[in-house]
Formats: structure tokens, C-alpha cells, sequence
């Protein structure tokens, strides 16, 4: 089996978790490093949570490095109203048992990337600003670079304001650099998102896994279950954003995809933060994207459930 090395740029929230814990239970993907944004929470909680997350899963070799306080242009959003005090509410996790790097997650993924003797896949789950910084600060290492696949935006309706999905408005100047970068872009928005929802009876088939590591997932899906039952988004269960990407690294035969142009509006007086995607090459700018549109659920689930199960040696 072919091991591709990657970098998890993550702000730990519930479904940045459950993706990193998708992405450490293969061998297909070679995690390299852990950093993390502000976004699901304030940066230090975000930071602590992908340490309680790694010690949960003991892996402890993996280095963790703390990013970016704030966007870069604007003050800090955060969505604790969707992942509790701590960001990760719900299950009973160890404190870390490991510390982080002295160094930013901008010099830490630097790092990586120039030892890495082969293209490393960025995968940002969180605002983007890191990954900007990196980009702007390094430009002799955007060949080291062989995709970014995010969690972000949407082509149709977003999910923080009527136009745009969370991550992308929170620095959306970040999301600017990222998407004009020229690094191919793989971008897993609401579209595809709300497709790959969790309900009661795939929590169940999660808890009757007989690992810790399950467990915690399905008491993180609970307590995610509580936000997303709120008639007024319509949910049938609650979206996993964050693993889809991962999910489509393992599987990308679970997706419909479209490449496409993808700009991102900085100044609009309703439209901050939204990505417009030119399905229809109305632009005449050519894509810069590949944007996915659709997920097997019922696939998507059960990859899930064989991830979650990968952990009954632990």
C-alpha cells in the first residue's frame, strides 16, 4: 500500500477530532504533524484538544504545534456554541500527556515539508490562516506542497451567515491566498458536508465497537446530535464536515467532484466569506478547484465504522 505523508491543520471541535482519529487509524496516510487554528474554540483550547485527542490515541511521536491566534485582518470568531465550553464536550478524555512544540505551526509544517523527500498533502479542517501564512512566508516550498484538501466553504447556502460557511468567513483573506495559490485544491464545502450526516442508528453501530477509541467517537457524535437536532436547519443527523476529507483521501470513489473556479468575496456587505464557485464556467477563469459535491452516505459510514474498528488492538 501506497503511505502518503500529510499535515492536519485542525481547530479541535468535534469533527476535526473524529478526523484525526480517521486519519490515524490506517496506514494509507502517514501524519507527519498536528497544528492547530482558533475557530471550534479559542486557540488555546484547540491546541489542548488535538493533544488530548493524540494522547488518546497514544501517539505522542506525532509533534503538535499551536498556530495563529487570530485571522489575519480580523478579530477572532469562534462556534463554542456548537462544541461546548471545552470544544470538545461530551466524551471523558485524558489530559495531554505530552507537550507541544516551542515553535509555531507555521515553522513546524515549514519543517516537515523541506525534510519530507516526498509532496506532502496539507489538510486543513479549520480557518485557513496558517496554511496562508505558510504559503506567503515560504513560497520556495509550494512544491513540496501536492494538494490542499479542506474543509471549507460551499457553493450554494452557508451555515454562518446566509452566504458563507464558517471557516471560510472567519479569515476569509486567508482563504483569498490560499485559493489563488496555484497549489491544486481539493475543497469538501456544505454541499457534499451535509450529505455525510450521522444518525441514531450509526451511533449505534459506532458504540457496539468494543475499543475506547469508539466509545469516545460515539460520545462525541452524541453530544454533536444535541446542536443539530434544532428543527431549523432541517438536518436529518449531524453533518461530520471535517472527516469527509479524509474520507476522501481513503476513498475518493465515495464523491461526485467538479473542477472548478472558486473565488473568495473579502468586502461584500452580505457576502463576506462566501466561496463562489463557477459551476458553469460563466467566468471564463479557468478551475482552480476540485469541488465536491456529493458522498455515498452509506459508504462514508461504513468507512467509518471500519476505521473505528482498526482500533481494537489499542
Amino acid at each position: 500500500m501506497t503511505t502518503s505523508p500529510i499535515i492536519c491543520d485542525c481547530d479541535p471541535g468535534h469533527d476535526d477530532a473524529i478526523s484525526l482519529i480517521l486519519a490515524l487509524s490506517t496506514h494509507a496516510l502517514d501524519v507527519k504533524a498536528v497544528t492547530t487554528s482558533a475557530g471550534n474554540q479559542t486557540p488555546d483550547k484547540t491546541l489542548n484538544n488535538a493533544l488530548r485527542i493524540l494522547t488518546l490515541l497514544q501517539r505522542s511521536d506525532i509533534p503538535v504545534a499551536g498556530g495563529a491566534i487570530k485571522p489575519i485582518a480580523r478579530e477572532l470568531i469562534i462556534a463554542d456554541n456548537v462544541h461546548g465550553e471545552s470544544g470538545l464536550d461530551g466524551p471523558a478524555l485524558p489530559d495531554p500527556g505530552f507537550d507541544p512544540l516551542q515553535i509555531s505551526a507555521v515553522e513546524l509544517m515549514a519543517q516537515t515539508l523541506t525534510e519530507s523527500e516526498t509532496p506532502v498533502i496539507l489538510n486543513p479542517t479549520g480557518p485557513l490562516t496558517n496554511i496562508a501564512l505558510l504559503l506567503a512566508t515560504y513560497p520556495e516550498l509550494h512544491e513540496k506542497i501536492e494538494q490542499i484538501v479542506l474543509m471549507g466553504g460551499a457553493a450554494g447556502v452557508g451555515n454562518w451567515t446566509p452566504a458563507a460557511e464558517f471557516n471560510i468567513y472567519v479569515d476569509p483573506e486567508a482563504a483569498d491566498i490560499v485559493f489563488k495559490s496555484g497549489i491544486p485544491i481539493v475543497m469538501c464545502g456544505l454541499d457534499v458536508t451535509h450529505e455525510a450526516y450521522i444518525v441514531d442508528e450509526d451511533i449505534a453501530r459506532v458504540r457496539a465497537i468494543d475499543n475506547p477509541i469508539a466509545q469516545c467517537v460515539a460520545d462525541l457524535l452524541d453530544f454533536f446530535m444535541i446542536y443539530h437536532r434544532d428543527p431549523k436547519w432541517g438536518f436529518k443527523g449531524a453533518p461530520l464536515h471535517d472527516p469527509c476529507t479524509i474520507a476522501y483521501l481513503l476513498k475518493p470513489e465515495l464523491f461526485t467532484a467538479q473542477e472548478c473556479w472558486v473565488g473568495i468575496e473579502t468586502k461584500g456587505e452580505h457576502t463576506q466569506g462566501m466561496t463562489v464557485v463557477d459551476r458553469y464556467q460563466l467566468t471564463g477563469k479557468q478551475p482552480n478547484a476540485k469541488v465536491l459535491f456529493d458522498i455515498d452516505r452509506q459508504g462514508f459510514v461504513d468507512l467509518l465504522v471500519t476505521s473505528l474498528t482498526a482500533y481494537n488492538h489499542l
